[in-house]
Formats: C-alpha cells, sequence, structure tokens
C-alpha cells in the first residue's frame, strides 16, 4: 500500500531557505500534497508545480500575511490532514500546531522557534515596533500565542533541527529534544572567479539582520558594498546609506551566484539560525566575515573566516580578513561547504522518515538532486 504524504510550510511567498527545504522535501516525497497558509504562484519553483498545493482561508489576504498572525492558528488547524500517513511539516513560522489523525506520524523540521514570539520578542515589542498602540495590542495577541506555540509542539512526533544552534533553542523552548539535519545547498551550482574590490551582502530587510550596522560603517569609510535583497527595512537604509553603498533588490539565482563568485568577501551582521548563505559563499570560495554568534560558528570554518562581536568589532574584523586573505585556498572552502549539499540531507532526513532506506530508493532520490 502507498504511503500517503503532507507537506506543511508555514507560507510560499518568497525564494528564500525555508523554500529550498521545502523543494528538497518535494524529491525526497515526490507524492506529497502541500499545504500552506498563504501561496504566491508567482513563487514557486518547478518541482513544487508538480505538487497539489492547498491554501488556507486566509490566503486571499496574503499581501497583508503578517498582520494576521493572531489568525495563523485557527487557519492551521482547518486543514483536514485525515488519510494521511507522513506529515513533514516546515516550521519558522507557524506550521507545525495543524492537526493529525492518531494514526499519522508527525515530524516537524525546525529552522526555530518563532523569532517574534520567543527570542526576538523584547526587541520586536520594546525596539522595533514604533506606536505605543502597536505595543499595547502586541502583549496580550503574544502571549496567547505563545501559549498556543508551545501546546503544539506537543502534536509533533520528532523533531529536526536546522543546525546545533536551533537544538538548543528547540530544547530551551518547547523542552524537546530533537536531530540535526542540516538544510540543503546547492553548493555545485556555486563557482570562484577572481574578486573584483566589493564586498557581498545576501540578506531579508528586516531589524534583526542588522544590515544597517554595515550600512554605517561602510558609508564610513567609503569602501564599495553591494546589498542584496529587500523587506521593509530598505526605504531607511537606503536613506542613511552613502553612495558606495549599492541597493541591488532581489535579484535572480544567475545574478546572484555571479554577485558571489566576484566577491571580495561575504558579510553577515547578524545572529542567523543557520546561515545558508553564508555555506553559499563558501561554495563559491569566497572567505566570510560573520557576527560570532548562532549559525555561523558552525558553518564558517577558522581558515575561511573571521567573527566578530558588536559594538565595535567590524572594524577589526575587517583588518584580520586582510592578514587571512593570502591563506584563502577557494578549492578548501568549497570542499568545506559539501558537507551541507542536498544529497546529505536527503540521506539524512530520509533515515528520519524512515523511509525505504535500500540501495537502489537511496540512488533514485540521489539521481533527482543531480
Amino acid at each position: 500500500m502507498t504511503m500517503r504524504t503532507a507537506i506543511v510550510h508555514y507560507w510560499l511567498l518568497n525564494r528564500r531557505g525555508g523554500e529550498k527545504v521545502v523543494d528538497a522535501l518535494c524529491r525526497l516525497l515526490p507524492g506529497a500534497d502541500i499545504f500552506t497558509l498563504f501561496c504566491d504562484p508567482a513563487t514557486l519553483s518547478p518541482v513544487m508545480r508538480t505538487h497539489r498545493i492547498t491554501t488556507s482561508f486566509l490566503n486571499p489576504l496574503r499581501g497583508r500575511y503578517r498582520a494576521l498572525l493572531p489568525l495563523m492558528p485557527m487557519a492551521l488547524e482547518s486543514f483536514d490532514l485525515r488519510g494521511y500517513d507522513l506529515v513533514v511539516s516546515s516550521e519558522s513560522g507557524p506550521a507545525k500546531g495543524v492537526i493529525t489523525s492518531s494514526t499519522t506520524r508527525h515530524v516537524c523540521y525546525c529552522h526555530t522557534p518563532m523569532r517574534y514570539l520567543w527570542d526576538l520578542y523584547p526587541a520586536y515589542r520594546n525596539e522595533w515596533t514604533s506606536s505605543s498602540w502597536k505595543r499595547a495590542m502586541m502583549t496580550p495577541i503574544a502571549n496567547y500565542l505563545r501559549l498556543w506555540d508551545y501546546a503544539s509542539a506537543a502534536r509533533v512526533d520528532r523533531f529536526a533541527a536546522n543546525s546545533r544552534n536551533v537544538q538548543t533553542r528547540i530544547w530551551k523552548t518547547y523542552r524537546r529534544e530533537s536531530e540535526v539535519i542540516y538544510p540543503p545547498v546547492d553548493v555545485d551550482t556555486f563557482y570562484w572567479k577572481p574578486a573584483e574590490e566589493y564586498f557581498l551582502a545576501v540578506s531579508e530587510l528586516v531589524p534583526y539582520k542588522r544590515i544597517d550596522s554595515l550600512v554605517r560603517w561602510f558609508s564610513l569609510t567609503g569602501r564599495r558594498l553591494k546589498i542584496a535583497g529587500a523587506g521593509p527595512e530598505y526605504a531607511r537604509l537606503r536613506a542613511m546609506a552613502a553612495s558606495n553603498v549599492e541597493f541591488l533588490g532581489r535579484v535572480g539565482e544567475g545574478e546572484l551566484r555571479e554577485l558571489y563568485a566576484r566577491c571580495r568577501a561575504f558579510l553577515l551582521p547578524g545572529e542567523e539560525d543557520f546561515g545558508m548563505t553564508a555555506v553559499e559563499a563558501l561554495a563559491s570560495g569566497k572567505p566570510v566575515v560573520a557576527l560570532g554568534r548562532g549559525g555561523a560558528l558552525e558553518t564558517v570554518p577558522a581558515f575561511g573566516g573571521v567573527f566578530y562581536d558588536e559594538p565595535a568589532g567590524l572594524a577589526e574584523a575587517m583588518v584580520r580578513l586582510e592578514a587571512l586573505e593570502p591563506s584563502i585556498r577557494p578549492a578548501e572552502l568549497q570542499a568545506w561547504a559539501g558537507q551541507f549539499s542536498e544529497a546529505e540531507f536527503l540521506r539524512k532526513m530520509g533515515g528520519l522518515l524512515e523511509l525505504e532506506s535500500g540501495p537502489k530508493a537511496l540512488d533514485t532520490r540521489l539521481r533527482r538532486v543531480r
């Protein structure tokens, strides 16, 4: 009898790390149905388009999805998942809160417990929310959502964490054990070219990514910085930037690979759950300058990167980068990045899901990656 499977992802509105995990899950579970709160068809990858996608009753309002967080638990619980043998939820927004049958196995791949409810809640409420009435509204809503989020963790049979960093957060937040499985990166599609005289950041422009720290320093020093990405912080960052700081907006995958290939070094100023962009830079043979916290401590090796602490650490880190550059061997960085390949993700995630694991089945899945 064929196993019925479903993939639950919080929303399909962008093409970032979470969506790349869904792509890999689609290849691992080719017959799975996808359930998501919101979906913009223009953002779907070719592999996602081969799957049946069910959206929630909130989808017509997807243009204002951030404001709909209080309604998301009800929307998730409205999905009818009867008859599925295996449900895999992909979680950093709410996704694991779906209700499944008692005979269904539910595995959650957790990118992080929801930041705006847990780790970053004080910053969201007290620093990044400007109006007093929004702060007043946020307090009771966040309290209700934390209770629901904690309770919904009990609906999961097994957790996978995208890094040791997130594994610690899962235990702290939900008191649940988890297995670390690094997310998939298309490491073989990146390449090295001789460096041009610019530094690169690739990020969604939101406060916790701390792109403002880069904009300030590079504006003062006159060095060239290119920033690929968009988001609600765009206007503020653009207003504070000097002419040597270039905002590229969202770029296509081909252009992004070329930006990585030709940059002098990649910059990661925020605390990342895992840090997929840092791995992409390493796969391009480029060194990384990163804030010394979070997932970067797992992905960036000492021979290919420099870590710093704030507030004044970036300037000193750039000096240490110049000392490191003569010893950089692009091929060594690319070899290091290989451990974060999609093939490794499929191998480990397939084992966690207890899928058919014989040589023939594994070879079939790996051919889909290649």
